[in-house]
């Protein structure tokens, strides 16, 4: 079980020089809750890469594994077989605050703190110091357009500016990789469109990865490359030029 990779295990098999290295590598990874007959596997032998060029929608009903594969990109969760690996990153992201920004499908402000307070939050946490916090987080407001928003409390914001500010929150760290977990599950169309405009505004602005899962076709083709689970497995996706991202299902090289 090798449930992260780390930099040694590149020796053999180096960066070439000028190339971009892969922000997250699966190979084979599998992720297993519980044991014994109360198991219940949530992905299943997948194999995928993600470069800073990719915009990538995962779809796939509720309970293909989406959520989870996201959550082991992310090293919310470790692989209980397989290998998973961040060369691209610098290393397991938890230990590297900031490099991977999260974006949930749920309410995730902070309620005592206004939209500019919640966007700061985690860079205060990470050491950054209160003024220049409060600059980043109104420099990542500005650049969506939401700074009309910065005195709000949370229960004063619609669905889509609550998840707006989420976003500002996530680009305010300049991360290499955005994971949004159903960013529109609880949003009305219009809503949702506007977040995944934000989204990959944010993306193209900081030339970091995109990766959505999401159940709704609408959303999903918004993104150059659609790829599809079902029970765990992440099934083969219809390669673009520009997607750069390649993935294998199980029992396929």
């Amino acid at each position: 079980m090798r449930p992260h990779q780390g930099a040694a295990d590149f020796a053999a098999n180096p960066v070439p020089p000028g190339a971009v290295p892969d922000l997250v590598i699966c190979e084979r990874a599998a992720h297993t809750y519980g044991t014994g007959i109360t198991a219940v596997v949530a992905v299943h032998d997948v194999t995928c890469r993600v470069l800073p060029s990719t915009r990538v929608a995962i779809t796939g009903p509720s309970g293909s594994g989406k959520s989870t594969l996201l959550h082991l990109m992310a090293g919310l969760e470790t692989t209980t077989a397989g290998a998973l690996w961040w060369p691209g990153l610098g290393g397991y992201p938890l230990a590297h605050p900031g490099r991977i920004g999260i974006v949930f499908q749920g309410p995730s402000l902070l309620p005592a703190l206004d939209a500019l307070e919640n966007v700061a939050f985690p860079l205060q946490m990470a050491a950054t110091g209160d003024h220049d916090a409060k600059e980043l987080a109104w420099d990542a407001m500005r650049r969506l357009g939401i700074t009309d928003l910065a005195g709000k409390l949370p229960q004063e914001l619609s669905g889509g500016q609550a998840q707006r500010v989420a976003v500002a929150r996530v680009i305010a760290a300049d991360p290499a990789l955005i994971l949004a977990d159903e960013p529109t599950g609880q949003l009305d169309h219009h809503a949702g469109g506007l977040v995944i405009d934000v989204l990959l505004q944010a993306a193209d602005e900081l030339s970091a990865g995109l990766v959505i899962s999401t159940h709704d076709p609408l959303i999903a083709h918004r993104l150059p490359q659609q790829w599809t689970m079902n029970d765990g497995r992440l099934l083969d996706p219809t390669l673009t030029p520009t997607g750069m991202t390649t993935a294998r299902s199980a029992g396929r090289s």
